[in-house]
């Protein structure tokens, strides 16, 4: 390809944004002090905000800035206004995971780049394409994309690509994890992940391992597969990493990327010794998922990466990175000095002093040159000299300096003038309300397995759409919440089968699902994985084609009440969709098979269910069903008349006993969840 992606490097505090500028990182990603997945880095604020524009701006790198937390009703005021803030110091583009945020953003900032954070789900082409209709001009790629699927994507998106190449990979699909949030109340959609994935886990036949723990990804031995994907940018994770490790990390790939070549042995070496738990993973770029994937940060990862992490001046490196600016400089007979910048479209001309007829030692091109060019006090370097001198003249050499100080000034200002121009206030003292539309809402349930339904007043159940049976009683399929591209047209058959065989109804877990289930002439329902947590975001869910939507699972009460959706009032909710088959690694593929539940258990005995689905991808389910029967009144007065039940572990008779309590109101002496309030 002609045109190189980005390299895209991670800045979570001043001094990564330092070591990301001075390896040569085409552009950065950092968050300001709120409203972005990785709360627990330093971030910027304040005059660090401003700072770290004016240092990018100087070495000419590109600002991503992180919004891509989901966000409450009565916070997206104060989103708006950081989002403003950002806009006017001239961030390039705004990485964001809630719709209704982004929605918002693009109404009133529809000049600034929308970037659709992997916490988006973005799995497929069908995906971008309704993004783009949100506003979005391009998608981080989900990180269990495979080569092939990655090619796909990046071939027939009508938005640009983004995909991760190297550092820590969840176990669970982006944004589809609520483990950490369900069982410790650290929400990873609101950046506060506890990381319980990187625990040890206990399997049924008592055998304890770190079943969730994966190795760091590592791509650095593709570059050139890479290099023929035509994505628009490559991404490092490590926000929370050291500026040892951003410097080390970018500045490996900015090499191996300008040269062409995947990484030789010893680069790979000094890639681990920065990070690795137990050493890479290529798993999912390669397709060869198993658990040689699997990794834990041991004490020899630790001890290596002491003894690699020499910490340099990575202030000092950065500010030696310096704008190209063509310099064309005039030293005529009569006529006033000239010297005049060019950088990024902007040209500019200091004028000085008339030369004068020279004694003894006249003006030269190569003299000027060397005067002109000392630029190192400033945020340009000269990256092409012509120097036009008329015979016998001389100029002071404090006439030069002041001229390349006048010139270098002004082109500054004029590029700070150029970013921001147009980028004045946008936003109205009052934010827009909600335009009121509200999804329908009705009783509805999924069931695992046919055998499980018994007759009930619900007016939509679902089953997996693998599993769909004529004459089960399910008049719904729940789309699987993981589709690839090359998967498309095996969903579309399916999705044809069971219209065929009485389904009218699809429960869609993201915005990738949307053409299929419209393409297959079925009502189009929303999921709870569409973590749902504003009324903006229902606003543009149900400009998309939904007709009823459900809310996220991590919402209070209250919450539910002001955003009026059905929520989820009894079962075990789905707590990860892993791409990597665990139950295959800590069983048997014949016990696979057999589709049965099987278990994992932690460290306080807490057993977490879980299922093969459709791809061999796994589903871990809470320990605990959530359990409302009980609590009506609560439930009524949050507007809650009605819900969604979620049957997996039970049996026919266990479900029947489930829907007899609710229709009495009874409580239950069984561990269970409730809805906080």
């Amino acid at each position: 390809m002609d045109t190189k992606p980005e390299l895209l490097a991670p800045a979570g505090s001043p001094e990564a944004l330092d070591a990301a500028i001075a390896a040569g990182a085409d552009a950065v990603y950092f968050g300001a002090s709120a409203f972005n997945a990785r709360m627990g880095a330093q971030n910027f604020d304040g005059s660090a905000l401003d700072d770290a524009f004016r240092k990018c701006r100087a070495a000419g790198v590109r600002t991503n800035i992180t919004l891509n937390t989901l966000v409450y009703d009565r916070e997206m005021s104060d989103l708006l206004r950081t989002a403003e803030r950002l806009y006017r110091l001239g961030a390039d583009a705004l990485i964001v995971a809630d719709l209704g945020a982004a929605r918002l953003i693009h109404r009133y900032f529809p000049d600034l780049c929308l970037h659709a954070s992997t916490q988006a789900a973005g799995h497929n082409t069908l995906a971008a394409i309704e993004l783009q209709k949100l506003g979005f001009s391009r998608m981080v790629a989900a990180r269990e994309l495979s080569f092939d699927d990655l090619s796909l994507l990046c071939r027939e998106s009508p938005i640009e690509t983004e995909l991760f190449i190297h550092g820590a990979i969840c176990v669970s699909q982006s944004g589809q994890c609520l483990l950490s949030s369900l069982i410790g109340g650290r929400s990873g959609n609101r950046g506060e992940c506890a990381q319980p994935c990187r625990l040890p886990y206990r399997s049924e036949n008592g055998k304890e391992s770190y079943a969730l723990s994966l190795k760091d990804m590592c791509l650095a031995g593709h570059i050139s597969e890479l290099l023929q994907l035509g994505a628009a940018s490559l991404k490092i994770e490590g926000r929370m990493k050291s500026p040892e490790y951003v410097w080390g990390v970018t500045s490996i790939y900015r090499r191996l990327l300008d040269e062409e070549r995947n990484a030789d042995p010893d680069e790979l070496a000094q890639l681990r010794a920065l990070f690795s738990r137990s050493g890479f993973t290529d798993g999912y770029f390669t397709g060869k998922i198993g658990r040689g994937m699997l990794g834990v940060r041991t004490e020899a990862d630790k001890s290596l990466s002491a003894a690699n992490n020499t910490a340099e001046n990575y202030a000092r490196l950065a500010s030696e990175r310096r704008r190209d600016a063509e310099l064309e400089a005039d030293f005529r007979i009569g006529e006033p000095s000239r010297l005049t910048l060019r950088s990024g479209g902007i040209e500019v001309t200091e004028s000085g002093p008339v030369p004068e007829a020279a004694k003894n030692c006249p003006l030269t091109a190569e003299s000027a040159a060397k005067n002109l060019t000392k630029l190192g006090g400033t945020p340009f370097r000269a990256a092409k000299v012509q120097i036009n001198v008329d015979e016998g003249v001389m100029l002071p050499v404090s006439a030069l300096n002041a001229l390349r100080r006048g010139a270098a000034q002004q082109l500054s200002e004029r590029l700070d003038e150029e970013l921001s121009r147009g980028r004045t206030s946008r936003l109205p003292d009052r934010i827009d309300p909600p335009s009121g539309i509200r999804p329908a809402a009705f009783g509805s349930a999924r069931f695992n397995s046919p055998e499980q339904i018994t007759p009930n007043r619900f007016e939509v159940v679902y089953l997996p759409l693998e599993r769909y049976k004529t004459g089960s009683g399910a008049n719904g399929v729940i789309i699987p919440p993981v589709i690839f591209d090359s998967e498309l047209d095996e969903v579309r058959k399916m999705l044809s089968d069971a219209k065929s065989s009485g389904a009218s109804h699809a429960l869609v877990s993201n915005l990738g699902h949307i053409a299929l289930a419209r393409e297959a002439g079925m009502h189009i329902h929303g999921d709870f994985r569409l973590n749902i947590y504003n009324s903006y975001a229902i606003d543009a869910l149900m400009e998309l084609g939904f007709e009823s939507l459900m809310a996220s699972p991590e919402l209070t009460l209250p919450q539910l009440r002001d955003l009026g959706l059905p929520a989820i009032v009894y079962g075990r909710v789905p707590l990860m969709v892993l791409e990597k088959c665990l139950i295959r690694d800590l069983y048997s593929c014949e016990e696979c098979g057999r589709r049965g539940f099987l278990g994992l258990t932690d460290r306080r005995g807490v057993r977490f269910p879980l299922i093969r689905t459709w791809k061999h991808r796994n589903l871990l389910y809470n320990s605990v069903p959530i359990y409302m029967a009980d609590r009506r009144p609560e439930l009524e007065r949050a507007g809650l008349t009605t819900g969604h039940f979620i049957f997996s572990t039970e049996n026919a008779k266990e479900v029947g006993e489930v829907l007899e309590a609710y229709r009495l109101g009874l409580g239950t002496d069984k561990k269970i969840r409730r809805i906080n309030k």
